[in-house]
């Protein structure tokens, strides 16, 4: 067991008391249809109304829902040439029955005007993510787009090239659950990344694909160690000391998600968990993903275990501990942390290594706290914390009026602990401080 020393941070959080408030994963929704479109800019109204002068006004804009560009207008310098392109996602209002109305238009600009040109259709009817990047060795500029049918539930990604004004026909195009661009394997070129679910027979698989300088596609493959369908949580971190991977996981049954690691070497994708067992290892409750949880680039995978003195009760009644494992350098998982981890509320209380093994939570139902205790042969013993996530401002006054510590602030939510005091006839060792309690203290936005 090995746990990160603790200490090397605590003079930060030390000072951050009473009072003192710590500043701390899924799909999002529609914003065409969560929020009214932005104003445009100057620019983007010029685009705009070279737009409509092409093809009529009866469009409506198709905003990206994820990714770094979430505008309908992406101006950018896509064909290498020095001069910034605009493309623009729309959709014909008055489209014919068996046309696709989502389309592409890319403008150039020719002095202070810009002109409307090559225009195509778009497979899908939403824009989920655009990437433009180079891949590889070769210089091409990669314009990625991904799009997904009106349930969002099918996907499909094409890749174009912008020559002489011109999108040209993709030069790579299929179905996906996750894509990316990513140095995966740390040689200063970057990689297309795409996961794909288990469809037909077929596993669930990651792939990356990079371009030579010949232009040609050289793919990697990795099948996943599941029949995966669905994928709640994507991050990328350290695997050991010197990889770089991506931390996939995955919905491996109702309510459960289990943990696929893969890291590339050599031109070719790996996995850390050589066998599926090992992946099924990792199964836990649904919205417990991998966290990096102590800020190091290395994400931990958080496996849970029924809390000391739960093990006779229902399940449904039982309380659990969560223990943070990280992959170390020769791919296998080490226990870096033991917690209290509320997915619920979204904090995370890390135990200082003196807890180890002598420490169960309790629930305060008349408080509503989560309450830290001594735990031994006797069982439940005397109370070393608390934890209150007040929801509105009158309860979280009146817990700091009785001695409580502000922890964090979320919205109008308000998470604050309580330290007892030490009772003089015991002395085991337990007791921790404020600036302890500031430093265990986590909370996941």
């Amino acid at each position: 067991m090995i746990f990160t020393d603790m200490k090397k941070i605590s003079a930060f959080f030390t000072a951050l008391i009473t009072g003192a408030a710590l500043t701390g994963c899924t799909f999002g929704a529609s914003i065409d249809t969560l929020m009214a479109p932005p104003k445009l800019s100057v620019e983007q109204e010029q685009i705009y109304s070279a737009l409509k002068n092409s093809i009529g006004s009866s469009i409506s804009l198709k905003y990206p829902k994820s990714g770094k560009y979430l505008s309908a207008f992406i101006i950018e310098d896509i064909d290498g040439d020095g001069v910034n392109e605009a493309l623009v996602f729309y959709e014909r209002n008055n489209h014919a029955a068996d046309e696709n109305p989502l389309r592409i238009k890319l403008l150039e600009k020719e002095g202070d005007h810009w002109s409307s040109g090559y225009d195509t259709a778009a497979a899908g009817s939403e824009i989920e993510k655009v990437m433009i990047s180079k891949l590889g060795s070769n210089n091409r500029i990669n314009i990625i787009i991904g799009t997904s049918m009106i349930n969002r539930s099918e996907k499909n990604v094409s890749i174009y090239n912008c020559v002489d004004g011109v999108l040209e026909e993709p030069t790579f195009s299929d179905s996906y659950a996750f894509i990316d661009v990513k140095d995966l394997d740390m040689d200063g070129e970057m990689e297309f990344l795409r996961l794909t679910s288990a469809s037909g027979g077929e596993p669930a698989a990651a792939e990356a694909y990079k371009l030579d300088e010949d232009g040609i596609y050289h793919r990697a493959f990795q099948p996943l160690s599941g029949s995966f369908t669905e994928f709640d949580n994507i991050s990328y971190g350290k695997v050991g000391s010197v990889k770089t991977g991506l931390y996939i996981d995955a919905v491996s049954g109702t309510g459960s998600i289990q943990t696929d690691v893969v890291y590339m070497d050599d031109g070719m994708l790996h996995k850390v968990f050589a066998t599926p067992e090992e992946s099924e290892a990792t199964i836990r409750p649904a919205g417990c993903t991998c966290f990096d949880v102590d800020g190091d680039g290395s994400p931990e995978i958080p496996l849970q275990s029924v809390a000391p003195g739960y093990e006779v009760y229902e399940e449904g009644e039982q309380l659990r501990l969560t223990d943070w494992m990280q992959v170390n350098d020769d791919f296998q998982l080490e226990r870096h942390y033991t917690s209290y981890y509320s997915v619920t509320d979204g904090y995370i209380f890390l135990f200082p290594e003196k807890w180890e093994g002598k420490v169960s939570v309790k629930r305060d139902i008349v408080n509503d706290e989560i309450v830290f205790c001594t735990y031994g042969d006797e069982g439940m013993g005397r109370e070393l914390l608390h934890i209150f996530c007040a929801e509105d401002q009158p309860s979280r006054d009146d817990r700091i009026s009785g001695g409580y510590m502000l922890m964090h602030t979320k919205g109008e939510s308000s998470y604050l602990a309580y330290i007892p005091p030490d009772s003089d006839a015991e002395d085991d060792g337990l007791s921790i401080t404020a600036g302890e309690a500031a430093v265990g203290f986590r909370f996941r936005d």
